[in-house]
């Protein structure tokens, strides 16, 4: 379970990016984040992902305060956590095997492990045949792919994607978000960011609104889920 307790974050401008914003996403969730630009939605994944520290409130993973962990404890929750972002940050000189295997590889996973886990990730976002293919013959919904492939393959407990169909087409939107359903069927939790009303609305889940650095609507907190 992840926890924002009445988080804000004030910079030393004094711009505001988020203010009193409390959120509980519970496990499995899919989880959209809508809002303009500087609606406060990259700094709320920054809180998640231990980036930034609250100038108020606490971020809790698991009833742990996540900004209270030392180094190695942040380096051990963020590997809980795979992250898909809209520019890909694929290894140019990689191939989607390769790309793939880097994050296994960063977390100490054995030969074996990779050799039996990349594969199946890839099939898992039907890249099987283009596994040997480097990021410069693949279209964006491809690299796209790989980047979730990499994502999911530690087996993470949370997903974040931040605007990962947005240097995508359509048609490319439509399967990339149907990936991220079936991974969220296979019980990983995923928090979306995006523009794009369409996919909100093509998706059908929690929808969390920002404005201003606030939340303006939540769509599954729990007050109200209870007033339904």
């Amino acid at each position: 379970m992840l926890h924002l307790h009445k988080v804000s974050k004030k910079y030393k401008d004094q711009s505001i990016a988020l203010d009193d914003v409390t959120i509980l996403i519970r496990p499995k969730e899919f989880v959209s984040v809508v809002g303009h630009s500087g609606a406060g939605k990259t700094t709320l994944l920054k809180m998640i992902l231990a980036e930034e520290r609250p100038t108020d409130g606490a971020v809790f993973y698991e009833k742990v305060d996540i900004h209270s962990l030392k180094r190695k404890e942040i380096n051990d929750y963020r590997r809980r956590i795979g992250t898909v972002f809209q520019d890909f940050r694929l290894l140019p000189d990689k191939t989607a095997y390769e790309n793939v295997a880097f994050a296994m590889e960063a977390a100490g996973r054995s030969d074996e492990e990779i050799a039996s886990d990349v594969p199946h990730v890839l099939e898992l976002v039907d890249l099987g045949k283009k596994m040997h293919s480097f990021p410069h013959q693949l279209s964006g919904g491809e690299k796209q792919r790989v980047a979730i492939a990499r994502a999911i393959v530690n087996q993470p407990d949370i997903i974040i994607a931040d605007e990962p169909t947005g240097n995508l087409d359509p048609v490319n939107t439509y399967d990339i978000i149907q990936i991220l359903k079936k991974i969220n069927d296979l019980g990983t939790t995923i928090v979306l960011t995006t523009h794009n009303t369409g996919i909100v609305e093509h998706l059908g889940k929690r929808v969390i609104t920002m404005q201003n650095g606030k939340v303006a609507h939540d769509s599954g907190a729990l007050d109200t889920v209870l007033k339904k």
